[in-house]
């Protein structure tokens, strides 16, 4: 099992980080998912290919600090941050 912290581009807010986890918990190779606001961030451990996970989050428009972060990445994640939003409504 691997352990480590990801640090990643356009996380904002709670919608941001429910996203995340619910996307990444969908994999199942993925164990653990912690987001860190304050330091945009995702600390996870899992059992599968590691590009699976950094292509999801670029799928989402969370792409890893390193990745260039262009317009487009910039615009899915506010979709991602609003998709979180409401499912954060809906649970409660």
């Amino acid at each position: 099992m691997t352990t480590e912290t990801i640090k990643i581009a356009n996380l904002k807010c709670n919608g941001c980080a429910s996203t995340i986890k619910k996307e990444l918990q969908a994999i199942e190779c993925v164990n653990t998912i912690e987001v860190d606001l304050e330091n945009d961030s995702i600390q996870l451990s899992y059992t599968t290919d590691r590009n699976l996970i950094i292509n999801r989050l670029l799928d989402l428009g969370y792409p890893e600090a390193t990745e260039k972060n262009g317009l487009l990445l910039q615009l899915k994640s506010y979709g991602s941050c609003m998709i979180g939003k409401l499912n954060n409504l809906q649970s409660k």
